[in-house]
């Protein structure tokens, strides 16, 4: 069982990113070190420069993943939805009883985040306090309505 859960790869809208993240050394590691950017300076201080200077890399080779932090931003987000997804389908796809799902369902959604060791370069529990300290600016932009036609909030 272990062996099928490592093989399970989260998908993001790939309209959020120029290059997939998760098929390099170096887009995991932008991933993982932005997270703890973000959640120790805030969104609005962080710059891909200074990303840049964390991971031991140049600004540039940042940009050939995210064209910008916002579409970070909303990747991080997507990510997060998309794992508490995984989660919760994964619990309640044998339960037939829908008073048991929705308590399983409030159960997951309320919980305590621990870290997941499928996804080793991700931390979920300073995921989570990005999420709700920065996700509300994934949505304060004026081309907001062009990210939902994109299909970024979906």
């Amino acid at each position: 069982m272990h062996n099928l859960l490592s093989n399970l790869k989260i998908t993001i809208n790939d309209n959020i990113f120029l290059k997939d993240p998760e098929s390099s050394d170096l887009g995991k590691r932008i991933v993982e070190n932005s997270i703890f950017l973000i959640d120790e300076i805030g969104f609005d201080a962080f710059t891909f420069k200074k990303l840049g200077a964390k991971i031991g890399s140049n600004e540039s080779s940042i940009y050939r993943y995210f064209e910008n932090k916002h579409n970070l931003l909303v990747y991080l987000a997507s990510w997060y939805w998309s794992w508490t997804e995984y989660q919760l389908v994964f619990a309640i796809n044998n339960i037939t009883d829908p008073i048991k799902k929705l308590d399983i369902a409030i159960d997951i959604l309320t919980r305590t985040t621990t870290l997941d060791s499928n996804f080793a370069h991700i931390d979920e529990v300073v995921l989570k306090r990005i999420i709700i300290h920065e996700y509300s600016k994934s949505y304060l932009t004026k081309q907001v309505d062009l990210d939902n036609d994109e299909g970024y909030f979906t």
